[in-house]
């Protein structure tokens, strides 16, 4: 709650009030009709669920015919070997990622067209990097705040992640896809 408080202070701030409203929900189970929005926007969220395919289905429900579904997420890339993730995954909790052709193939078969993906995975690596780097600037204080076995397994998880991006095994980018069902 206190994320969607802080949008929709700067949704306000910057005049978008009647053009943008955020919601508060489960994406598993939006709670809005059918033909909602023109536009779903999602950041780094959809890894998170146990369904994904729910979560395009949910998408694909609230949009109207010739909506725009503009996201990001952490995925593996499309030639990860199996395995080498677990180290990832086990931290975040989850079996599997994504992949951009697992988005392609489910968003295509949901009546998605794809406008442009902009793979940027160069761009994960850097941000895990330099929060892992942060951690190490404000180790004290980290640890202070929030305990030691918590920021130093922090830092180990973030190493995961820029070695996952190096290795290839990684990939993220903003992808634009247009309901044309």
């Amino acid at each position: 709650m206190t994320q969607n408080d802080l949008n929709r202070k700067l949704t306000d701030k910057a005049g978008l009030t009647d053009d943008v409203r955020v919601v508060y929900g489960d994406f598993e189970n939006i709670p809005d009709p059918d033909d909602s929005y023109q536009i779903v926007w999602s950041q780094d969220a959809i890894l998170h669920s146990g369904n994904r395919a729910r979560v395009l289905d949910e998408v694909r429900r609230v949009l109207v015919s010739g909506g725009q579904f503009i996201f990001t997420d952490p995925m593996q890339s499309d030639t990860c070997p199996d395995g080498v993730l677990q180290p990832i995954l086990d931290r975040i909790q989850l079996s599997s990622l994504a992949s951009f052709g697992f988005y392609r193939s489910e968003l295509s078969a949901r009546g998605f067209d794809e406008a442009q993906t902009g793979p940027l995975t160069d761009q994960l690596r850097t941000h895990y990097a330099r929060v892992r780097q942060a951690l190490q600037d404000r180790y004290d204080e980290a640890v202070a705040l929030s305990g030691q076995t918590y920021v130093d397994n922090m830092i180990k998880g973030l190493q995961h992640w820029v070695d996952g991006a190096d290795r290839g095994y990684l990939a993220w980018g903003i992808m634009d896809y247009r309901l044309t069902a």
